[in-house]
């Protein structure tokens, strides 16, 4: 079922407000997020308390306590075992301030909508999309318990499975907010009038790329990829490695997600195929639909997809520095945003 204008019309601005705020709150979560990661902060808190792990320890024996369980785990003994306390306070601070985000997403989210629900506010097309969306982030909190659980036996990090599906939920819950943000918003007619099925294909594949390509980022995160064939455009001086090294773990499917040269080869040529297809897109749009609004949004997400690009590769010949890498996450979502805008726009004319 989709909305027409006269029902786009009937629905308050403030409820368009209250997604787009959301949507910047969870933009704002994955951005901790990867800073949570990148500082190894991810399982400074060894314990999942919905309630009352909303305040951080107040006092000394608190943090003496929060301390002593991190120091249980394999992460301090392998990696950290000369931490300090004051170390571990900040490790402990990023993660605490991620989980604290998560929880003023569910209440920003879930409260407006009661609220609306009862004043009459919402629509038959809003009201299962929005249940939808509060499913998710709930889900969302479980993911990402069971992404730190991976981290706390027999492992120095999480589980690159679990990080990618917690990623992906945060990429597919920003992806609904911001289609039904864009929904609200009344369509202006536009000189050129509907959108050819190729438009409307290949928004769909840039759309399916981008998601993609987050999850393949995820794995490289994970799998500290990253830190591994630190030139461009060569990879330990090929375009291509040898299928040996692409193929060296067994079964084969696993290479896709275990094998370091696997997976950064594989975020390097979905970059590339990303890369052409918007560039494609936006000429053909140009083309196809010259002076309008869905050209000038086909090239923007042309750019976007190519400023992003340029971040990613100044990230990897960089090693890694924490600001680049939470630039490249964050960058990803600003593209991700402008793609669902488009995606939606071209799929309504």
């Amino acid at each position: 079922m989709a909305q027409n204008n006269s029902d786009v019309a009937n629905i308050s601005a403030t409820v368009r407000y209250w997604l787009w705020l959301t949507a910047a709150m969870v933009f704002a979560m994955v951005v901790v997020g990867g800073a949570t990661r990148l500082t190894e902060s991810g399982l400074s808190i060894t314990e999942w308390k919905p309630i009352t792990g909303a305040l951080p320890p107040l006092s000394a024996a608190d943090w003496a306590d929060a301390f002593e369980k991190y120091k249980q785990i394999p992460q301090y003994s392998k990696l950290f075992p000369d931490m300090s306390l004051d170390g571990f306070k900040t490790i402990f601070l990023w993660e605490w301030s991620h989980r604290l985000l998560g929880r003023l997403i569910g209440v920003v989210f879930a409260l407006p909508l009661v609220w609306f629900w009862a004043r009459g506010q919402l629509n038959a097309y809003l009201k299962p999309r929005l249940v939808g969306v509060l499913a998710l982030g709930a889900l969302q909190g479980l993911v990402g318990w069971w992404m730190v659980k991976s981290g706390l036996v027999d492992r120095v990090e999480v589980s690159q499975y679990r990080l990618a599906t917690h990623l992906l939920l945060a990429t597919l819950t920003f992806t609904a907010l911001v289609w039904l943000a864009t929904g609200l918003i009344t369509r202006q007619s536009e000189a050129d009038l509907p959108a050819q099925g190729r438009l409307r294909r290949s928004s769909l594949a840039i759309l399916l790329l981008a998601f993609c390509q987050i999850g393949l980022g995820a794995l490289v995160a994970g799998l500290r990829a990253g830190l591994t064939y630190n030139t461009w455009p060569l990879m330990d001086g090929k375009i291509i490695p040898p299928l040996a090294d692409l193929t060296r773990t067994s079964p084969l499917w696993r290479n896709f997600f275990e094998n370091v040269t696997t997976v950064q080869f594989d975020h390097r040529l979905v970059a590339y195929v990303l890369f052409v297809l918007a560039f494609w897109h936006a000429l053909h749009a140009l083309h196809a639909r010259p002076n309008s609004r869905t050209a000038r949004r086909a090239v923007v997400v042309a750019l976007l997809i190519a400023t992003q690009a340029g971040i990613g590769i100044m990230t990897l010949v960089l090693v890694v520095p924490i600001w680049a890498g939470i630039m490249h996450q964050a960058f990803a979502f600003v593209a991700l945003s402008m793609i669902v805008v488009h995606f939606r726009r071209v799929q309504e004319s």
